[in-house]
């Protein structure tokens, strides 16, 4: 038996067709990216009306694509572009558009050599808050196209760029098109479809059908595989049955293929591999009309098999009627064969006019709660806000707008929390918008040039605890509701440095009352001072005697000998001298005393770490440790020993670190002259990170360690990697302040919003890894000192800038390392120094972010398969497996009809 494979390769679409009736476009949205602003145009062949994309973004910068990629059978779309030079994400809000409504929304790429860079550019497109494509552009001249069936969740539909330091984003074209509601029944609120392929099977042009013929706009590629394959038409109309799910337009219905010299018509695809190693999930969806004029008394009658497997059939298309045959779950499969068998009772062989096959989208991530969308997009409207406020304000977490603290549940939508637009430039008064916002808790509005009254609403939001209004020009009273929240209640009200706020039954222009006014203000704010700082002493001072509490509690357990830890080795001062050889070789010093070498009667190495007789914290950093270690247990923390508890001695054993710590390796201070690789550093990088996420989520309570550095990250002779001296280390109960009793660390090394409130977290310690992630990346230290001392974060934030790779990496590497391995992980570094710690990551992400660089990494000498796919004609970005066969529906009429 004759068969046919046809690949299933995706071809550059070309948007040239011809039109013969004014298209009704009604609910479209045509946006011809990088116009300039103002312009509009109708497009010459489609009679779509084309607008620039000014009304959609805030940011980006017009261009055109070089000349010579210019030509006549170019669409007038894909000649200009939109490039997002700046910012990690940029937005277009697609509006207005129906919530719940289906839509198609297609975008086109077309490089052109616009920056003259002529380089391979790659970045995602996002849905929302999900991820919809990566966009490979590796060919100039091609023009790249992604397409996606979706609901719209909102009364706009968001689609963003998002950089991945592979290039500049960019686009040509956005369309927008509405749907029926029963078409598509797989495209739900959960679920959205990504356009593989739609294929117009023996169509006798070269050029796509689109609009008018279907009303969708729909692009349908011709197909037809000669001389395996013959082509067929009929100029009769095929019709659709009513609420028919596809339409599929009778100019597609009209043309099919069928084998020459075979029984059946077979073809595959592969499926693309995921980011997470797994295969996507298709939906295939195939149509047919029977239009064989010598066909109305003969049936086609065939069975439809996946990979050798019965899926459907028989099946008899109607004679110039529209049937389906369609998965209604999608399949898990690695690879795709289908084969349209001849049936046994058949007069005619089988028929396929044609195809379509769509990747599934699965919308994992919750965009933020509808109505804070709405109050902060009508702030941001309000007072033409020009930051980088696009997209999702709350989702993903990686992408939260300047300014916002937002919450976050698995099971509801993100909610925002703080809003911080101090000295933004706010003029006018302030919005009433801000009262939909009902999940705020701190408001900051000050120093800006709002005017007005302070309106009553903000009594209303009863989740408010903190609002500043201070250096503004608000006038009036303060609504008593506001002021009684601010005197009784949990309400903390900054209002200092306006014009004052006028008594309720005298003019504001009555002078005399001004300063009798601010002098109350002023003791107001003076008090509010007060009672805040005596609440913060208050908190310190509870703490304080919660850890002094808990030291007297060990210091009596030791006086009366009581083991530390089951497993551990309890040794005499008269042992501790023999391990050490009298304390002959001493390998560290700090300020809880002195760490000596020895050998154990095995000859297994230790360091004994000697509690100073001299030091003031000796005692209190030596409980603290001591009270840790009973109860930390990992492989990449430095594990105890045992332990010296002898009259007036305190020591703690340790296993000992051949290789030193991370920081003699960095800076040079080692017998070995072998310079660490990348891969190394990335694999130093994770194990540090393991033992930092075991204390934040593996020890219960959770422990902020409040030291991390390149100095406490100590090196086995294989160079594994474990998190050392927990002297500063801290419990971290849910249920206190989380004020520290005073500021703790390294210079360099300190969270600035730690050392600046006193406000301890476990984000406390992911700036401090941070710091250390950004010392391996360019083999700098913490604090630079020339030519003047500047912190790491600024050096590297202004070298990132520039976009090259080498102005930061340490040249000691000397260029052996996956570039994309390094820009993941600096990005992640600068993420975990941001300033405010709601907008770092926790150690989890970390982790699994240092994971995936050294797959990067490791991987790096055998690319050619993954850069193969990346860049194939087929993909662009998806890649899937089908469960198998996954269910089916069919629409059509029974066999032997």
């Amino acid at each position: 038996m004759n068969s046919l494979l046809l690949w299933i390769t995706l071809s550059a679409i070309s948007c040239t067709i011809g039109v013969q009736a004014q298209p009704n476009t009604q609910g479209f949205i045509s946006i011809d990216c990088g116009i300039s602003e103002g312009r509009s145009y109708d497009d010459e062949i489609t009679e779509i009306p084309y607008i620039c994309d000014t009304p959609f973004t805030d940011s980006g910068a017009n261009y055109n694509i070089s000349a010579n990629y210019l030509s006549n059978s170019l669409p007038t779309q894909l000649s200009s572009l939109r490039s997002f030079p700046d910012g990690s994400r940029n937005c277009y809000t697609l509006r207005p558009v129906l919530k719940g409504l289906k839509y198609s929304i297609r975008a086109m790429f077309m490089y052109g050599n616009y920056d003259g860079l002529n380089k391979p550019i790659v970045f995602d497109l996002h849905l929302g808050v999900n991820l919809w494509k990566t966009i490979n552009i590796s060919d100039a001249s091609r023009v790249y196209m992604a397409e996606v069936l979706t609901v719209a969740e909102a009364h706009f539909i968001s689609v963003c760029l998002v950089g991945t330091n592979s290039g500049t984003p960019f686009i040509s074209s956005l369309e927008l098109r509405p749907l029926k509601m029963y078409m598509y029944p797989a495209v739900n609120a959960t679920s959205s479809l990504v356009l593989f392929r739609r294929l117009n099977m023996g169509s006798a042009t070269d050029q796509p059908l689109r609009y008018p013929e279907d009303p969708y706009d729909r692009l349908w590629e011709p197909y037809t595989y000669s001389p395996y394959w013959t082509s067929i038409s009929t100029t009769f109309n095929v019709e659709n049955p009513p609420k028919d799910v596809f339409e599929v337009p009778s100019s597609v219905l009209q043309t099919a293929v069928m084998p020459t010299n075979a029984t059946s018509l077979k073809f595959y695809w592969d499926a693309i591999r995921e980011r997470d190693g797994t295969f996507s999930q298709y939906h295939l969806f195939m149509h047919f009309a029977e239009i064989q004029s010598n066909a109305s008394n003969r049936t086609s009658i065939f069975n439809v098999h996946l990979n050798g497997d019965l899926w459907d059939g028989p099946f008899a298309p109607n004679y110039l009627s529209s049937g389906h045959i369609y998965t209604t779950t999608p399949g898990s499969l690695y690879q795709y064969n289908i084969s349209i068998n001849q049936a046994n009772t058949s007069v005619l062989p089988p028929i396929l006019n044609a195809v379509e096959i769509y990747s599934l989208i699965k919308l994992k991530e919750l965009a933020t709660d509808f109505r804070d969308i709405v109050a902060i997009m009508a702030i941001k409207a309000h007072f033409q806000i020009k930051r980088n406020w696009m997209g999702d304000p709350c989702a993903p977490r990686n992408f939260v707008w300047e300014g916002l603290i937002c919450s976050y549940s698995i099971y509801a939508p993100p909610r925002i929390t703080t809003l911080n637009l101090s000295s933004s430039g706010l003029t006018g008064e302030i919005p009433a918008t801000l009262a939909n916002l009902s999940e705020i808790k701190y408001l900051d509005l000050s120093y800006n040039n709002l005017t007005g009254e302070i309106p009553d609403f903000l009594a209303k939001l009863t989740s408010l605890q903190l609002l500043i209004l201070t250096g503004n020009q608000l006038n009036g009273s303060i609504p008593p509701a506001l002021l009684g929240r601010s005197t009784d209640g949990p309400l903390i009200l900054s209002i200092e440095d306006n014009s004052p706020p006028c008594d309720v039954e005298n003019s504001c222009n009555n002078k005399k009352n001004i300063a009798p006014l601010r002098e109350i203000f002023l003791a107001t704010a003076l008090l509010l001072s007060l009672l805040i700082v005596f609440y913060l002493l208050r908190m310190r001072k509870k703490e304080k005697e919660l850890v002094s509490d808990t030291i007297v509690k060990l210091q009596k357990e030791g006086s009366q000998k009581a083991p530390i830890q089951s497993e551990s080795r309890q040794f005499t001062y008269g042992e501790l001298e023999n391990i050490t050889n009298n304390f002959e070789l001493q390998i560290g010093k700090g300020g809880f005393g002195t760490v000596f070498h020895g050998y154990l009667d095995g000859g297994t190495q230790v360091a004994v770490k000697m509690r100073s007789q001299t030091s003031s914290q000796g005692s209190k950093e030596f409980m603290c440790e001591a009270q840790l270690l009973t109860r930390v247990h990992h492989r990449n923390l430095v594990p105890l020993i045992g332990y010296c508890n002898d009259d007036h001695y305190l020591a703690l054993v340790y296993e000992y670190m051949s290789e030193g710590s991370l920081e003699d390796h960095m800076r040079g201070k080692t017998d070995s002259t072998r310079v660490i690789g990348w891969e190394e550093r990335l694999r130093i990088a994770i194990e540090a990170a393991q033992g930092l996420e075991y204390l934040h989520k593996g020890c219960k309570p959770p422990v902020i360690h409040r030291d991390v550095k390149t100095s406490n990250i100590l090196l086995s002779e294989k160079l594994e990697a474990k998190l050392a001296d927990f002297g500063l280390s801290k419990s971290f109960h849910e249920s206190l302040t989380h004020v520290s009793t005073a500021v703790v660390g390294t210079v360099g090394y300190l969270d600035p919003e730690y050392y600046s409130t006193f406000k301890l977290s476990e984000k406390s310690d992911v700036y401090s890894f941070g710091v250390v992630l950004l010392e391996l990346i360019t083999g700098q230290r913490a604090v630079l000192p020339r030519p003047e001392k500047c912190h790491i974060s600024h050096w590297m934030r202004q070298r990132l800038a520039n976009g090259n790779i080498s102005d930061f990496v340490d040249t000691r590497m000397q260029e052996v390392y996956d570039v994309n391995s390094i820009w993941k992980v600096a990005d992640l570094a600068m993420k975990c120094t941001a300033a405010t710690s709601s907008r770092r990551p926790n150690m989890a992400y970390v982790v699994a972010r240092l994971k995936e660089a050294l797959a990067m990494e490791a991987s790096s000498q055998d690319r050619s398969y993954e850069m193969s796919v990346q860049a194939s004609e087929s993909s662009e970005s998806e890649t899937s497996d089908v469960a198998r066969g996954g269910r089916i529906n069919r629409v059509g009429g029974p066999a032997g009809r």
